[in-house]
């Protein structure tokens, strides 16, 4: 996959560094000639220097074969002119990094189809920390109205031991939830766990569940008998 990047700051440099490792083909567009230089001798990328939001300048980057466009400038006017410029030369794919919510819909206007609010992310990761200590990451979808969410089988807990069929039979297991995801360790892959999978001590499980049963997920995995 071909990814044109408008922006060579700290966002821009991790993102290209990623998908670089990812095997997809990167370009960066930025106005600073040092981040551009950087991008070429440190990341193996392609860099154009000059205005993400010039249509020569994104011309040049390969805007017209690009299979997504990535808009993280400095501001929301330029990231919405770059969106824009992206949907007249047929990206089908264009990721912004919005700042303030008032670009929400002028973005969606524009053809983002995906928008990346920086700030709420922050807040939210902060928050789940937070008020769920015990849980290693959370996703929302849908607007919060579905979580998953990564924990792992504490080594004296009930779960550990027993099998997923075992698991999801249990009366205190939350209704409406599902585990989706089980790593047995954590130098070993993510795999789909099917009924008769163990839930081995220190494991790790992904889970599906509504935000009102998060809590009752972290206790009921939590809960040890031997307390």
């Amino acid at each position: 996959m071909y990814v044109l990047i408008g922006g060579a700051g700290l966002i821009g440099l991790t993102l290209a560094r990623q998908l670089v490792a990812l095997g997809h083909t990167v370009a960066i567009v930025d106005i600073d000639p040092g981040a551009c230089r950087y991008a070429r001798e440190q990341l193996g990328v392609m860099a154009f220097e000059g205005s993400a939001v010039s249509t020569d300048v994104l011309l040049d980057a390969g805007i017209r074969r690009a299979d997504a466009v990535a808009a993280v400038l400095r501001n929301d006017a330029l990231n919405l002119a770059m969106t824009t410029l992206a949907k007249y030369y047929g990206v089908s794919r264009m990721l912004v990094r919005m700042r303030h919510r008032d670009f929400a819909e002028p973005y969606r206007m524009a053809g983002a189809t995906h928008i990346i609010n920086a700030i709420d992310l922050a807040v939210s990761t902060m928050v789940n920390a937070i008020e769920y200590p015990e849980v290693d990451s959370m996703m929302h979808f849908e607007q919060g109205q579905i979580e998953v969410v990564k924990m792992a089988i504490p080594v004296d807990c009930d779960v550990a031991g027993r099998t997923l069929a075992e698991v999801a039979q249990d009366e205190r297991f939350p209704t409406g939830s599902l585990i989706i995801g089980y790593q047995p360790h954590v130098n070993r892959d993510l795999v789909v766990p099917n009924g008769s999978t163990v839930l081995e001590p220190g494991s790790t499980v992904l889970i599906v569940t509504k935000p009102g049963a998060v809590h009752s997920m972290v206790d009921f995995l939590q809960a040890s008998s031997r307390v």
